[in-house]
């Protein structure tokens, strides 16, 4: 009988493959590489894992689509937070993460991560623990497109029962801010994090579900705004928005945090990163501007269903 830990690395590997399959298929230009990698014996972390992405392509500037699979004898410092009990104890953590940065600035930047984490003793039965989640940020914002993704998340915990999607929802406005900014980095979706309740089986169906929910809330968003036309405005708005982007990632995110502070491989954690993007000193969008509807409608914590 395959073990749990298994079932689950299995589950994410079909996952990933899945998801670049169906981008491939959209971008219909580029392919993405692979790139299989292992810890060198006698590093902190060791494990292995695939690194997938594609770059120059007609759709996608950069989408970039990790597993892994790392094991490591003690828990860094921002995995303990919410659980001291477990400082010190050794650990596996496997999951898929993903970030698309498309070519338009019309078609929004998409993330997407689901992980476990087990912890404990050996010889003991481990502690597991989930996260992940999805959010879109737009460039240029439309409605509908909120709405449908909104949707999508909100119908995807529904079979999970309970109140998971009013909880994950605002979860994912909080966590998903730019304090230093004092502005959302998108228009949110679903964000969760160590999460145990009901047991490792309903943690590893919440992993499920929103997974196998990615595709259908993303590409049709992708298919509806890829061919609209835009210039050189556009693109310096789009770069402009990538930089708040990266501020986020670099200063607030847990998860580059934990990737980083456990020996994890950079080169995979900060796939996450736009292949271009631009600052400039105290840009502020013209009133009355597509550019300012972004600030002032959309990056606004708002009840999109």
């Amino acid at each position: 009988m395959t073990d749990f830990n298994t079932q689950v690395r299995n589950y994410l590997v079909d996952l990933q493959a899945r998801i670049i399959q169906a981008v491939e298929d959209v971008d219909g230009q580029a392919t993405a590489v692979r790139d299989e990698w292992r810890k060198a014996p006698g590093e902190a972390l060791q494990g292995e894992g695939v690194t997938r992405i594609m770059e120059g392509g007609a759709v996608f500037e950069r989408a970039g689509c990790g597993f892994s699979d790392v094991r490591g004898p003690r828990l860094p410092p921002s995995a303990t937070q919410h659980r001291p009990e477990l400082e010190g104890s050794p650990f596996e953590a496997m999951g898929v993460s993903l970030v698309f940065h498309p070519r338009s600035p019309y078609v929004p930047t998409v993330h997407m991560n689901v992980r476990m984490i087990s912890a404990g003793q050996p010889g003991q039965e481990p502690v597991r623990w989930f996260g992940g989640g999805m959010d879109l940020t737009p460039y240029y914002g439309f409605d509908e497109d909120c709405q449908h993704f909104h949707r999508v998340c909100r119908d995807a915990l529904a079979s999970l029962g309970g109140d998971l999607y009013a909880r994950f929802k605002p979860w994912c406005d909080e966590y998903f801010f730019n304090k230093h900014r004092g502005e959302a980095r998108g228009i949110g979706g679903i964000f969760y994090d160590d999460f145990a309740e009901g047991g490792a089986e309903h943690g590893f169906a919440l992993m499920r579900a929103v997974g196998d929910a990615f595709l259908q809330a993303y590409l049709p968003i992708v298919d509806k705004r890829r061919a609209m036309p835009w210039g050189e405005r556009e693109r310096q708005h789009q770069l402009y928005r990538r930089g708040r982007y990266v501020e986020f990632n670099l200063v607030w995110d847990r998860g580059t945090h934990f990737g980083l502070q456990s020996g994890g491989r950079t080169e995979s954690i900060l796939l996450s990163m736009p292949p271009l993007a631009s600052w400039a000193y105290q840009r502020t969008p013209e009133p009355g501007t597509p550019e300012a509807r972004l600030v002032e409608h959309f990056l606004v914590p708002r009840a999109w269903v």
